[in-house]
Order: C-alpha cells, then sequence, then structure tokens
C-alpha cells in the first residue's frame, strides 16, 4: 500500500462497492510516532490514512479538503480540515457511529464534500458548496449540541464540552495547584477522609441459596467454610435484585446474585475476614496484612457476562491530561517535549466527557476510569526510571493519546469487541491497530499462573511507591478503593468491577484471589467520585438509576421535573470513564 493518500481514497471511484483494503502502518509514520520529538496529536497517529482535494464554493472561493481517518481498523474517528485560499485552516471532529458499514472518503469528483460508502451504496454529503450560510459544519459548531449529527444523520459532529466536577474535586484540585504544599495538604485530607466511606455487614443466620449464583452467573469466592450457613446484610448496597428474599434478609457472603431487570449482570458482596482461610494464609511475601479494620470492612462487586455486552471506553473533558507528570523524577522529564509521547494538548480533536448518543441507546452500566495524569506515573521504583517515569496510557476509539507502556496493567478492547486485561508487554505493540479501546491503572493487583491455575497476587501489592498504589506521603493505604478485573469460568468471561469501601491493595488482592479472577488491577480511589458506577434499568421509555453505593447518587443531576439526569449518559464529565452496552442484535 501506498502511504498517505491510499486505495481507501484514492481509488473511490474503482472500489466504490468493495470494502476499503487496510494498510500497514507506512514507515514514514511510524518514525513519526516513534520519534522523541514534539508533534501534534495526528502525527502519534501512525495508522492514519489520509486523503486531500481541491474544493470550490459557489462564490468563487478555491481551497483545499483533508480527510483523515485516523485509525482506519477501527474506522470511528475522522479529522476533517478546510483551508480556503487566504484563510486560515479549520479543522472538524467528525464520529462514525456505524464504523462496520460505512466508510468515509474524499473524491476530486465531488468536491462539495465527503463521501459515505456503505455496501454496495455510496451517499453524498454536501459539507462546503458555499451555498447555505452557515454552512452544515459552521451551524453544528455554533450549535448547543455536544454530538451535533450531519450528513443525513450519519455522522456526528464532536463539539467541545465543559465537564461537570464535584465540589470535592475542585477543592482537590485548588489546593494542588494554587496552596502552598497543596499535595501534601491534599494527601493529609484523603488520609482523613480515608475511613470516611467504610461500611460493615452485619452477619446473621440464614440461607439464600436457592437465591444465590443462578445458572450462568460467575464462579463465588472461596470463603470460610464455617460461614458456609451465614447471610451478610450490606448497609448501602443501591444495585437492585432480582431476588427479593436476599434483599429482604440478606446475601450468602461471596455468592453472586442477579441484578434486576438487567440479565447477564450480576452482584455480590464480601468482606475480606469472610474468606477462605486457606487464601488469606498464601503468599505472605506478596500480600500484606490486613488490619482488624480492613478485615471487616465490606466491598461490594459486580460482574457483567462479556457474551451479553461490549464496553465502550471515554475521555473525560479534561481528565486525563496528555502533558508531564509533575510527580516524575527531573531528570526522566525531556524539556524540549510538552509531553512524555511529544504533545501537550489533543487539539484538534474532542474530548467530550459524554456516552455518544447511538452507544448511550444500549449502554447498561458506566463507571469511571483511572488516575489523573498528575498520579498516572511513577516517583519511586524501576518504573520511575525508564519510559519518561511511566506515564499511564490510554487510546480511545483507536487513537493514541498516551502511549502504552510495558509493565503497566491495562484493560483493552480490540476491534472485534473482546476485552482483554493484561500486563503490557513491548510485544504487545503488534496489537496497537486492532486496540478500539485501552487504559492503564498502575500495575497488577493479581495476574494468573498457568502452571498452578490459580490466582496469584502481583509482585508489588506490598510496595507502596514502586506499586504506585497512591494514598498519603506516609504510606497511609487504607481509603475507599475501586478496582476491575476478569474471570473465565469454564470459556465464560466476565468483567468484574469492585468497590471496596475501606481497603489496602493487600486487601484488594485478597479479595480477587477469593473469586479466582485473572486479572486484576487498581482503577481509582478516595472518594464517591472517583469509584462511581450506576447501573440502568429500561421500562418502556423510563429509566431506572441504581448504584453500586447508594451514595453514589448524589454525582448525578435532577432536572427541573425530577428526573434523574446520570453522570457520563445525561452530562459530561471531567474525568474518563468506561461504558457497558448491550450487544446489538446480528
Amino acid at each position: 500500500m501506498v502511504p498517505g493518500v491510499s486505495v481507501l481514497f484514492a481509488a473511490v471511484g474503482i472500489l466504490a462497492f468493495v470494502t476499503p483494503q487496510l494498510a500497514d502502518a507506512p514507515p514514514s509514520q511510524v518514525a513519526q510516532y516513534n520519534a522523541e520529538v514534539s508533534k501534534n496529536i495526528v502525527e502519534l497517529q501512525q495508522f492514519r490514512q489520509t486523503g486531500s482535494i481541491h474544493i470550490h464554493s459557489a462564490a468563487g472561493k478555491d481551497g483545499t479538503a483533508t480527510l483523515v481517518n485516523l485509525n482506519p481498523d477501527i474506522n470511528t474517528w475522522y479529522l476533517l480540515t478546510v483551508a480556503w485560499s487566504g484563510s486560515p485552516e479549520t479543522a472538524w471532529h467528525l464520529e462514525n457511529p456505524r464504523p462496520r458499514d460505512q466508510w468515509l472518503t474524499v473524491d476530486q469528483k465531488f468536491a462539495t464534500g465527503i463521501q459515505i460508502l456503505e455496501g454496495k451504496s455510496r451517499f453524498s454529503c454536501d459539507l462546503f458548496d458555499g451555498r447555505s450560510s452557515p454552512d452544515p459544519l459552521e451551524q453544528g459548531r455554533s450549535s448547543e449540541q455536544i454530538y451535533y449529527p450531519i450528513c443525513q444523520n450519519r455522522l456526528y459532529l464532536r463539539n467541545p464540552a465543559k465537564g461537570s466536577r464535584t465540589a470535592l474535586e475542585s477543592t482537590a484540585e485548588f489546593l494542588r495547584t494554587q496552596v502552598w504544599g497543596g499535595e501534601q495538604v491534599v494527601d493529609m485530607f484523603h488520609h482523613l477522609l480515608g475511613d470516611r466511606y467504610r461500611e460493615t455487614g452485619e452477619l446473621q443466620n440464614g440461607n439464600s441459596a436457592s437465591d444465590a449464583n443462578p445458572a450462568g452467573s460467575p464462579a463465588p469466592a472461596q470463603i470460610d467454610p464455617d460461614l458456609a450457613h451465614r447471610l451478610l446484610t450490606p448497609s448501602g448496597m443501591g444495585v437492585s435484585l432480582e431476588s427479593q428474599n436476599a434483599e429482604k434478609h440478606g446475601m450468602a457472603p461471596g455468592a453472586w446474585y442477579q441484578a434486576a431487570g438487567n440479565p447477564g449482570i450480576y452482584v455480590s458482596i464480601i468482606q475480606p475476614n469472610l474468606i477462605a482461610p486457606a487464601i488469606l494464609a498464601s503468599y505472605p511475601r506478596l500480600v500484606g496484612h490486613l488490619d482488624s479494620v480492613e478485615q471487616a470492612s465490606l466491598c461490594y462487586l459486580i460482574a457483567f457476562d462479556a457474551d451479553r455486552f461490549d464496553v465502550g471506553y471515554s475521555l473525560g473533558t479534561s481528565f486525563p491530561e496528555v502533558n508531564w507528570s509533575s510527580r516524575i523524577q527531573p531528570q526522566m522529564k525531556d524539556p524540549n517535549l510538552p509531553g512524555p509521547d511529544g504533545i501537550g494538548n489533543i487539539a484538534p480533536l474532542i474530548s467530550t466527557g459524554l456516552i455518544p448518543p447511538d452507544d448511550g441507546r444500549r449502554t447498561v452500566a458506566s463507571f469511571t476510569g483511572g488516575f489523573k495524569r498528575e498520579h498516572g506515573a511513577f516517583r519511586y521504583g524501576e518504573m520511575a526510571t525508564k519510559n519518561h517515569g511511566t506515564h499511564y496510557g490510554f487510546i480511545q476509539d483507536g487513537v493514541v493519546f498516551s502511549k502504552l507502556q510495558p509493565g503497566l496493567a491495562t484493560v483493552l478492547v480490540l476491534d472485534d469487541g473482546s476485552l482483554q486485561m493484561k500486563t503490557w508487554r513491548d510485544s504487545d505493540n503488534q496489537l496497537l491497530g486492532r486496540v478500539r479501546h485501552a487504559r492503564q491503572n498502575g500495575v497488577p493487583l493479581v495476574e494468573f499462573d498457568d502452571t498452578a491455575q490459580v490466582t496469584v497476587p502481583g509482585r508489588l501489592v506490598t510496595n507502596w511507591g514502586a506499586g504506585n498504589w497512591s494514598g498519603s506521603e506516609n504510606e497511609k493505604l487504607r481509603s475507599i478503593r475501586a478496582g476491575l478485573g476478569m474471570q473465565t469460568l469454564q470459556g465464560k468471561h466476565f468483567m468484574v468491577y469492585a468497590v471496596f469501601s475501606d481497603a489496602t491493595p493487600s486487601a484488594m488482592a485478597r479479595v480477587f484471589q477469593a473469586y479466582q479472577l485473572n486479572y486484576g488491577m487498581l482503577t481509582d480511589m478516595n472518594a464517591l467520585e472517583h469509584t462511581y458506577l450506576a447501573v440502568y434499568r429500561r421500562a418502556a421509555n423510563n429509566l431506572s438509576v441504581d448504584h453500586l453505593l447508594s451514595g453514589m447518587s448524589v454525582l448525578d443531576k435532577a432536572a427541573a421535573s425530577g428526573e434523574v439526569i446520570p453522570r457520563f449518559l445525561g452530562y459530561p464529565d471531567n474525568r474518563d470513564f468506561f461504558y457497558v452496552m448491550r450487544k446489538a442484535a446480528k
């Protein structure tokens, strides 16, 4: 394939009824991607394909239109730039909501806009013929819609939005940036709030085994056999269950229960002191001692059947950023670069902090992503002394915003929709062209030992600095924390999200061991807004919002009518997040 103007664009007249063939990354673009020089976000996309045409408006103006498919294998995000003679270039971020069915192209034979290829059909979309004022793109940009439909609703123009933030988050940011010694103040603030969200359950006699672990659910946790006939009553769970018996009398610890109104979603609760003694005694060199507080602190888990759901990921309107983290050692920062990957911002691309409309219609849950860039790099340990301090990488819709770094815990969604969790290696870079979404956050809490066929704690679970577990400067690690994991059971895969009301990484590892997760990682911590998860139940035209912890409801908004407007789904947020969608019917 020829780099730049490829078969995808140049030969559209011949290949109008043929699915465009994907090209390998041109060597010049690979070199641009790898070069440690200042660059823009487009130059960071090694798989991009570009086409340009000469355009002429009805008013007699001449110019050039350039269309960039930022990752043809993912085929979701395009950048359209228009440069009229004598005027500055204007850029437009376009989203293709049907990446498997339609392709965008420019063709000199149709010099007033772009064309959309769909099977054997070709649709023309006039965007810059100059006959209407304002033109469709300008009209879209001046609208109040974050996703503005164009081209007969076949595409969206992405518009910037101001993401919401909570009072706690705004206060923390002010302390960090405006107050002398702010980072230490915030660390103390978090420590003072460390046990604020702690919850404990009440153990009582009873048995809800008939309602527990329904067919198709994940494997239950391995618990102390002496507690097999006890029930645990959670104090703050906000997800409704199909089992009225469990909601009324309590849940068997470690067992799974069907979430109400959402087949394929399961909920479980546990406290570390209820885990099987053999697990609590295992790998003493890798896991720290659990104090009495975290032993008796509730953990809430929710699992999604990967056969039923797709997973999406979105940047927030502000975070995570792409510049340097101030945590890194001074010698790791290249003063000639605006950020570790050569970029200091993502312009002209736009992060909306909001689930796209077509995805939103089938979204059943959403939850917050990982650390901000400020905390997403290493100050101590091996990771701190290589790769510019090993900043956490992230990819959305096939677009690399920060390179994936070896040694980091990574959740990724490939072009076929499959979900993986793994510790990224240099050899995994061969997958980059196929990565739809990816997010890194620290090092693994647990991994799977293929030889022994058991879940093993990560080697840095007890190492505060080298593991970058956050907390406070004096290594007080107990806090509300959230984690993400994968469980494989007889060929079935489940994505498991867990919120620990008061835990250290060691407690997280023990719980993930008990549930036999194949992999587990930290996502975020310290507050409900950082560990937020909501589940959506739809009935006719009504939407009900449940939260894994009922206190998370304060993060949602309310319309004048009293209707709940959920975070990420109903309004943009400044933090990055994941969302879970029911698979589309084939």
